[in-house]
């Protein structure tokens, strides 16, 4: 496949040689150009492109920044792709931390239903709930006893079955979560976020999520990662969201 990836973030930048990995064709852009990820792209076989050309000719595109910025994004981004080709969104929206607080969010909607109606098309929710070192370093082939699995959300069964397949593809199980509006289950705060799941529980943290309790241990879970600043490594910061639960 031909994935344009917009973001070249922790999530972004590891998903792309991860895709790359597989054999797919990869462009990643991000919103300083690419002349300022030329050199990074190259060194693991993808093209540096803008924003625009991104989308030009592909098969998937992937929106991997902050929450906050996706009303920053071109207005007409996503005019003329195809109705046929997935968006992503592997955004999580943190406000107070780097997010400006987002009333339709706050008062209920879910996270990526929000992105979609900043964007204007639908999307498909997926690598949101993995740490970027365990997205790095921890996928396994495909049956491999201890996979850990992750969550995709989405109104379209094609979109999510392609979405499904690059799960795969980077090294991890992929769970059908549902619909997008029940995407809030796999959001900070629930037990299927960054608590690395195998298949069989993660759909078990999927059906026990609460959708009121989960602000508060999404807060909660910050603010214990702040206070420790650089003592957690990514496995105590899993550990930290298993405990919450």
């Amino acid at each position: 496949m031909k994935i344009g990836i917009i973001g070249a973030g922790n999530i972004g930048f590891t998903l792309a040689r991860k895709f790359r990995q597989a054999g797919h064709v990869v462009f990643l852009a991000n919103s300083r150009g690419p002349g300022s990820i030329k050199e990074k792209s190259e060194g693991i076989g993808v093209t540096a492109v803008t924003v625009q050309d991104a989308l030009n000719g592909v098969d998937v595109v992937v929106v991997s920044i902050p929450e906050g910025s996706i009303p920053q994004l071109p207005k007409d981004l996503f005019a003329r792709l195809p109705a046929h080709v997935p968006v992503v969104d592997t955004g999580n929206y943190f406000p107070g931390l780097r997010d400006e607080p987002v009333a339709a969010i706050e008062a209920g909607m879910a996270e990526s239903e929000w992105v979609a109606t900043q964007l204007g098309r639908p999307v498909v929710k997926a690598f949101n709930s993995i740490m970027g070192p365990s997205l790095a370093e921890k996928g396994r082939t495909e049956g491999e006893p201890g996979r850990i699995a992750l969550p995709v959300a989405g109104d379209n069964a094609d979109a999510k079955r392609k979405v499904k397949q690059l799960v795969n593809d980077a090294g991890f199980d992929g769970v059908d979560a549902g619909s997008l509006a029940e995407s809030w289950r796999q959001q900070p705060g629930t037990p299927a976020y960054c608590t690395n799941l195998t298949a069989d529980a993660l759909r078990h943290a999927l059906s026990t999520a609460s959708k009121t309790d989960a602000p508060r241990k999404r807060d909660m879970a910050l603010q214990q990662r702040q206070e420790a600043g650089q003592k957690m490594s990514s496995d105590d910061v899993v550990q930290l969201y298993r405990s919450l639960f």
